[in-house]
């Protein structure tokens, strides 16, 4: 028992007063509508040493954070914490997806409540032609009460067909880009938090620096921040890759999503890169990153093709005239990868077997597995990181953790992420303090999105928080089970409410977030 817990006396009295008590029905509210969270060890965010407290929540806000007295109790649902952790929720700031068609009870249950959707330049809800604008989807998550916190960034690609820029389009008109900006500053005013660009992607491999250049104005005037998956992370170019991105987004704030170096070996690689990030932070650039604490990428096997063979290219033309070349240059590549054994499929008829299987399988060359395929040819993890390389790159102080997940996807980040950063980092290796890895997951990216109000265990914040054992966390999802949920985070509140308790979703407690609002 710490100083924070009641003596037997008080204990005795508030039941007699009516306090509930943690037994109440799983998901029920007090009388008051309020919950104290008793003889807990506050990790609050902030990266400052855990403290044992109680924690009283109310009208969906922290109202004290001490030792509670049972009058400023009362009527209350108590929660024993038998001084387990209480931290800020989890805020997850590289998510896939749509709330309105899927639950997001596996971000849940790795302590999530908090995800910014709108990433790698699709805008989310928009369909693969752009037509739903985000005001009108940001309305309807609102009005259908999500599962989870939404926050999200305005695709570049997205925009860029709104505005009309057919995808092949190397230098749009000044009246295009015009229109480019016009539709960003209406997702702004209506609640985005930032532009994101997906420079390895069509239509966004296709946009030149002058025309990502121009919403860096828009997104600075009303306080976004510009995110990106950048042209490239192959170790010879992502230092490139980085200096664009960043004089694209001036004067907005810029963030790397998902820092990484494809093909890049040793701690050493990671000083170096780290140096770069550090020396722009001194000549005055606002740059934060994210990373995953995964070896293997997730994305469509395009990535693997020239952009002289992907969309709009037509593809079956390619291969009447340039088959040859197409297939010397998709073997070097996938070479380069580690070979056909370091791609997975997680999608399509190959689902779950590596290129090498297919390959054996269908009595092909690699090459030609590929070049049936084609740049369209579904999803797959790609094993071409270096896991001391990128596990010092995750503990950069400006460095937050995202999952770059998905509800239902086929990497096991999207159900893993935090669970493995918890487990691994912070207990089993001890990579970081508990109360870093907190603060990682917490304060740092609240402090990216500008969210005054939530990311720390503070007296008048939103009860966003999550109740968990640190030696009981376990990542379950593996690259067999991918969707596989997390254990160890036993009690999650959403704006107050009990979300997640007893290993399942009990409420739908989620709301869209606004920036600026």
């Amino acid at each position: 028992m710490t100083d924070a817990g009641w003596s037997r006396r008080e204990l005795l009295a508030a039941m007699a007063a009516g306090a509930a008590t943690s037994m109440l029905p799983r998901g029920a509210r007090a009388v008051g509508g309020g919950l104290l969270l008793r003889d807990v060890s506050v990790v609050d965010g902030t990266g400052a040493p855990a403290r044992a407290a109680d924690v009283l929540v109310a009208d969906g806000r922290i109202v004290q954070i001490g030792r509670v007295g049972r009058r400023v109790a009362r009527g209350a649902r108590i929660i024993e914490g038998g001084g387990r952790v209480l931290a800020p929720g989890f805020i997850d700031l590289h998510v896939h997806g749509d709330p309105l068609q899927h639950s997001y009870q596996p971000f849940l249950a790795m302590g999530v409540t908090t995800v910014v959707l709108g990433q790698d330049g699709s805008s989310p809800g928009a369909g693969k032609e752009g037509r739903r604008r985000l005001p009108d989807w940001m309305d309807a998550v609102e009005r259908s009460g999500p599962d989870i916190n939404v926050a999200t960034c305005s695709g570049h690609g997205t925009l860029r067909r709104q505005a009309g820029i057919d995808d092949a389009t190397r230098e749009p008109s000044q009246a295009e880009i015009a229109r480019l900006v016009a539709l960003l500053e209406e997702d702004l005013a209506a609640g985005s938090f930032g532009t994101s660009t997906g420079l390895e992607y069509v239509p966004g491999m296709y946009a030149q620096q002058a025309e990502i250049a121009a919403l860096g104005q828009a997104v600075a005037r009303f306080g976004g921040v510009a995110m990106s998956h950048m042209r490239s992370e192959d170790d010879d170019r992502v230092e490139a890759s980085i200096r664009e991105h960043i004089e694209a987004s001036r004067p907005a704030r810029t963030h790397i999503s998902h820092l990484k170096v494809v093909y890049g070996e040793g701690v050493e690689r990671a000083e170096r890169l780290l140096q770069a990030l550090e020396e722009y932070r001194r000549a005055g650039i606002e740059l934060t990153a994210d990373a995953y604490p995964y070896a293997a990428s997730y994305t469509g096997v395009g990535i693997l093709f020239p952009e002289w063979a992907m969309p709009p290219t037509d593809y079956a033309e390619v291969l009447a005239t340039r088959r040859d070349e197409l297939r010397a240059a998709l073997q070097a590549r996938m070479i380069r990868r580690g070979g056909p054994g370091a791609l997975l499929f997680g999608s399509g008829p190959h689902v779950g077997k590596s290129l090498a299987q297919v390959s054996e399988e269908a009595g092909q060359a690699f090459p030609d597995v590929l070049l049936e395929i084609g740049p369209r040819g579904g999803q797959a993890a790609h094993f071409v990181m270096d896991e001391a390389l990128q596990a010092r790159l995750m503990v950069d102080p400006h460095v937050a953790i995202a999952s770059d997940g998905s509800p239902g996807g086929s990497h096991p980040r999207g159900a893993g992420t935090f669970a493995r950063w918890i487990e691994e980092f912070a207990v089993g290796e001890g990579r970081v303090s508990l109360e870093e890895a907190v603060r990682k997951v917490t304060s740092l990216p609240a402090s990216i999105l500008r969210l005054a109000d939530r990311g720390a265990v503070r007296e008048g914040a939103v009860a966003d928080l999550v109740l968990f054992d640190p030696a009981s966390v376990r990542a379950n999802a593996d690259y067999v089970d991918p969707t596989a949920q997390a254990e160890g985070f036993d009690l999650v509140l959403l704006n107050g409410t009990p979300a997640f308790e007893g290993g399942e979703r009990v409420a739908k407690a989620g709301t869209l977030l606004r920036h600026g609002r």
